[in-house]
């Protein structure tokens, strides 16, 4: 299910990624709106264009689910012991996760970043190991290179996933199950869906300092109104199904194992 995401909603990502560091709508180069990038990026990089820097989060997907739903648990459980409230457990608990995850993706977005917002054809732009060897080679390891907006992707990460999990299990609790397999789904898939809207209205602004801050764009501009509506498209739909796959791979799990 998540490569299947990251392929759907790549394109996405890549206009998103591209509104976000284009320096105003004045500039020659500046995308007019979300029609006009679809339209330019297919006219000047090809159907490919839409693909730029996928190879990144696709690496980057078993590691970064594994990590998120594993320190949800734990946290959740450490938490318990605390004797807190659930309804603050589950949102202490996914910031947690969220911080902890940011760790380990954030190396891929900055390679990620760099790919998609180069607007050469696919066929002249780097390979992505060679564009991250050259992150390496030129700024290293640290906050000024492999790791520049550290501090964006901690809040991006830390916000959603706190709203995420803090609203879906809190919401879940208190809207009744139903013995119909099929309707107990699509109240999963709603309060999934829900959870990740609400999570990517908080955490736009932090999307846009990161993605600033990880491409070309040295100065800090407001924030496009294309870019947060693109965020938000391009974050939502994966919400329901990735809580929908987590809940059901861990009840079968526990009844398995």
């Amino acid at each position: 299910p998540g490569l299947v995401e990251i392929c759907l909603m790549h394109p996405l990502d890549v206009v998103k990624t591209r509104f976000q560091v284009q320096r105003s709508v004045t500039d020659p180069q500046s995308y007019k709106s979300l029609r006009d990038s679809f339209q330019v990026i297919f006219r000047t990089e090809g159907l490919f264009g839409f693909y730029k820097g996928i190879i990144p989060p696709i690496l980057a997907e078993t590691p970064k689910r594994a990590v998120k739903f594993s320190t949800f648990e734990l946290y959740k459980k450490f938490l318990g012991y605390m004797s807190l409230s659930p309804g603050l457990t589950f949102p202490i608990a996914g910031l947690g996760s969220g911080l902890t995850e940011a760790v380990v993706v954030n190396p891929f977005e900055v390679v990620k970043v760099g790919l998609q917002v180069n607007r050469n054809m696919f066929t002249e732009q780097p390979s992505t190991f060679a564009y991250a060897r050259q992150i390496i080679k030129k700024e290293g390891w640290g906050f000024q290179g492999l790791n520049k907006g550290f501090t964006a992707t901690l809040g991006r990460h830390g916000i959603f996933n706190m709203t995420y999990f803090g609203f879906y299990y809190n919401v879940k609790d208190n809207i009744p199950s139903s013995k119909d397999p099929t309707l107990e789904f699509l109240r999963k898939f709603g309060i999934g869906f829900v959870s990740g809207t609400v999570g990517s209205v908080f955490n736009i602004p932090f999307d846009v300092a990161k993605s600033r801050i990880q491409g070309p764009q040295p100065i800090l501009a407001l924030m496009s109104m294309q870019g947060s509506r693109i965020v938000w498209l391009s974050s939502v739909p994966g919400g329901g199904v990735m809580l929908l796959v987590y809940e059901y791979t861990y009840a079968w799990l526990q009844e398995n194992w």
